[in-house]
């Protein structure tokens, strides 16, 4: 992308009310003169989108159902607002791939984001990947898509921008000068707490990330460790790397944003503020750089930067992720789903914490995917469907 065009680079913003979307609306505020709003879309949160498309007049607005849309319609029609509202899946898919789209900020968080984040790599996007779930579903199906339709992918999530930020910038290279890499964690909330009395947490205090300001089902994924084991299965995908090439380690500080260890064992890390500002700025302005809102980092103000090794007592889904890889093609589809299932009942009150891992462990081991589920959207979509059923079927007998 070239930052000094005439032409302003237009951008949909899938998930724009949650946190990921809200900041980089943010990050487009700070550079009206390169950027322009040209869709946004939100899952439930009428009210905020109606305030954002007032804001910013987007060409369009998207919701999942027509009776949403209906109340954002009347809600922009009162404000005044000319944004075409439209819904469902597929017009997620069609405001992702628009022809006058140039950037896809693909932050719908879970499963539902993987048809429009494939649309928009299929259709050459500059596609910034801030739903890990697609890749961790699609896994081969999704990177074939971004090769066959030349898009341009820009992973969001910090972690994953920091090793992109630290390999250079030929693919064609990676091989030739990785051993291996280091994905960092804060640890989350129970990071030093007993694992024999995780199973009376509540969902407030699961959500309450010491470092981060993250929505509700990925602020839990953090406090299982979960959220990192699907990072372990993206950056497989991302970097092409081998499962075993992927390591996790527990950095409380949340400075060191991840590490590449190279073959002559010089190890490159990125640093700064937990502000996911940062990795958004990056992935619009790659291979440019562009100010993005947060704090400078105070190296003077760093007491110590320290790393533990991670708990499987304490994190036992961490370790579900390179299972799941070493799996049968889909397992990892399967993981996600059971996880996406068992967060929202421990969300809902009607599973314990603990139990979240014993439906993930016992959905990987039980559920075994059919040949030639994964070549297809559809295959799975299907496939996701019959993990979410094993899962609820699994979180019926843990609480009878």
């Amino acid at each position: 992308m070239n930052l000094n065009s005439s032409r302003r680079q237009r951008v949909c913003v899938l998930g724009s009310t949650g946190s990921i979307g809200t900041n980089t609306l943010d990050v487009l505020g700070r550079h009206p003169e390169r950027y322009e709003v040209f869709a946004l879309s939100a899952m439930s949160r009428v009210e905020e989108l109606a305030a954002q498309c007032q804001q910013w007049q987007p060409r369009f607005a998207v919701m999942p159902d027509a009776a949403l849309a209906r109340r954002l319609r009347e809600q922009l029609r009162e404000r005044g607002s000319h944004t075409q509202v439209l819904d469902g899946a597929q017009a997620l898919a069609e405001i992702s791939a628009h022809p006058d789209v140039d950037v896809v900020m693909a932050a719908i968080v879970g499963a539902a984001g993987l048809a429009p984040a494939l649309a928009a790599a299929r259709a050459g996007k500059r596609l910034m990947l801030a739903n890990k779930e697609a890749i961790v579903l699609g896994g081969a199906l999704f990177m074939h898509a971004v090769e066959e339709g030349g898009a341009t992918l820009l992973p969001v999530d910090s972690e994953h921008s920091a090793i992109f930020q630290c390999l250079p910038e030929d693919r064609k290279t990676w091989h030739q000068r990785v051993d291996h890499i280091v994905l960092t964690a804060s640890g989350g909330p129970f990071r030093q707490r007993d694992p024999a009395t995780l199973r009376d947490v509540t969902p407030d205090q699961a959500c309450a990330h010491p470092n981060w300001v993250m929505g509700r089902k990925i602020s839990v994924d953090s406090a299982t460790m979960m959220n990192k084991a699907l990072e372990v299965i993206e950056a497989r995908w991302l970097f092409d790397l081998q499962p075993d090439q992927v390591k996790v380690l527990i950095h409380p500080q949340s400075i060191i944003h991840s590490m590449v260890v190279c073959r002559d064992m010089s190890v490159l890390a990125q640093l700064g503020t937990p502000d996911m500002r940062v990795p958004i700025a990056y992935a619009l302005s790659f291979p440019e750089r562009i100010e993005s809102g947060a704090n400078r980092l105070d190296l003077l103000a760093c007491a110590s930067l320290s790393f533990e090794e991670a708990d499987e007592r304490r994190f036992p889904g961490l370790h579900l992720s390179w299972q799941a890889l070493r799996g049968a093609e889909g397992s990892t589809a399967v993981l996600n789903a059971a996880n996406e299932e068992a967060v929202a009942a421990f969300l809902a009150g009607s599973l314990r914490f603990d139990q979240i891992h014993m439906v993930n462990k016992l959905s990987l081991e039980q559920l075994q995917p059919e040949a030639g589920e994964c070549a297809s959207v559809e295959g799975l979509l299907a496939l996701d469907t019959r993990a979410r059923r094993h899962a609820q079927t699994l979180m019926k007998a843990i609480s009878a």
